[in-house]
């Protein structure tokens, strides 16, 4: 009984009875945004009074919208340009952000400050930014400054606090929380309940086979794999494609416009299979992930969660892989290994199946090598360019130096 008239409590509240006005319940229709999730019941009345919150809720759950929804409310009732300020970590996200909000612009890095700097002088209601560029903006664009803001919201917070950003953070806390009030639905660190999550142990020469098996065996599924490392995100794109498969790499060392049409790609399902660092795994909403993969363990428990959460969005619960290393090719640390092994199953391979693609594989593999040395090449290029004109210019090499001779005047050596 209790259980069932929890349920009926729960299908009771509505955007509405949080405080949330027409025209936003409408938008939240237009959305597909039935009903609020447990972070919005709780943080929309709380934000809505004024009070500043700390929001802790598992990945997926809808905590943009309970952030969104208050801001552009207070803002409609009192309209005011510079209105908002959301720190993000990555531009991924911030594009994303930018979605669900009106008239504002987005600063991230990646994209000409130029341009940005024009849209600053408009004076948008609402500024989306990753740090870094914000800071930018605020030392470097004539006239540009956040003494009328409002609200400041950091998404994703826990890595926009942590050392890759503290320079950044350190010249923004001028405004600082006052008594905030901590709204929190699930545990910090856990993965979400009803995920279907398995693991393979396989030996590391051999991880590559098994990839491609695991690909195979469920083909039609839409894939993300994450890579520890930017180089290896494109060896395993470039070794797929050359087996035949729709994979596109996405990372922190692509140009801002490659990595949104990679996005864009992946999104309109052009692309079944996209391969990423962690820039990936962080808040982005793609809702048709059926299956993550990963293929190089993360360092830090908590990059598991948000992995994980790029396939259990809103309660769409989907299937997660990862792969560990055989105990002769190494151990991952214990705590890691607890949260990896929770709520999974092992997988049981043929041994033989997998190594029946091997030949394919590693011929895959060697022409994603040259590849890989090619582009690298390409890249060398222009460097040796500029050294080469700079040389027909007549200005002299490093290896030169500059000396006083004995006679007036002075000489190179």
């Amino acid at each position: 009984m209790a259980a069932v008239e929890e349920e009926v409590e729960s299908e009771e509240v509505t955007f509405k009875s949080l405080g949330v006005v027409d025209v936003l319940c409408e938008a939240c229709q237009q959305l597909g945004w039935k009903t609020p999730t447990k972070i919005q019941r709780e943080a929309i009345p709380v934000a809505l009074q004024g009070k500043d919150i700390i929001g802790l809720a598992e990945t997926g759950s809808g905590k943009t919208g309970a952030f969104a929804l208050p801001v552009l409310q207070t803002l409609l009732e009192n309209p005011q340009r510079l209105y908002a300020l959301v720190l993000t970590p990555t531009r991924e996200l911030a594009f994303q952000i930018s979605e669900q909000f009106e008239a504002l612009a987005v600063i991230v890095g990646g994209i000409d400050m130029m341009s940005q700097s024009l849209m600053l002088a408009k004076k948008p209601h609402i500024v989306i930014a990753s740090p870094g560029r914000l800071i930018d903006h605020l030392e470097n664009t004539k006239g540009f400054n956040l003494r009328t803001l409002k609200y400041l919201i950091m998404d994703e917070a826990d890595r926009i606090l942590n050392l890759d950003f503290e320079k950044e953070v350190q010249k923004l806390q001028r405004a600082s929380l006052q008594n905030p009030v901590k709204v929190e639905v699930s545990t910090k660190y856990t993965t979400v309940d009803k995920l279907q999550q398995s693991y393979l142990f396989v030996p590391n020469k051999f991880k590559d086979c098994y990839l491609v098996s695991v690909l195979n065996e469920l083909a039609g599924n839409t894939f993300m794999v994450f890579c520890g490392t930017c180089n290896n995100v494109q060896r395993v794109t470039l070794m797929l494609r050359n087996l035949g498969l729709q994979a596109v790499p996405l990372h922190g060392q692509m140009s801002q416009s490659k990595r949104l049409g990679t996005l864009n790609k992946f999104k309109s399902k052009d692309r079944s299979i996209l391969i990423a660092t962690d820039v990936a795994s962080r808040g982005l909403d793609i809702p048709h992930v059926d299956v993550v993969i990963n293929f190089d363990i993360p360092t830090h428990s908590k990059d598991y969660i948000h992995r994980v959460g790029r396939t259990a969005r809103a309660g769409r619960f989907r299937s997660l892989y990862h792969f560990r290393h055989a105990i002769r090719c190494g151990i991952i640390s214990t705590n890691r290994s607890s949260l990896l092994l929770r709520n999974s199953r092992c997988i049981q391979t043929v041994e033989e199946e997998v190594m029946l693609l091997m030949e394919r594989v590693t011929e895959a593999q060697r022409f994603a090598k040259m590849e890989l040395r090619e582009i690298q090449e390409k890249k060398k290029r222009p460097l040796e360019e500029r050294r080469r004109t700079v040389r027909r210019s007549g200005w002299p090499s490093k290896k030169k130096k500059f000396v006083a001779g004995k006679k007036k005047g002075k000489k190179f050596k």
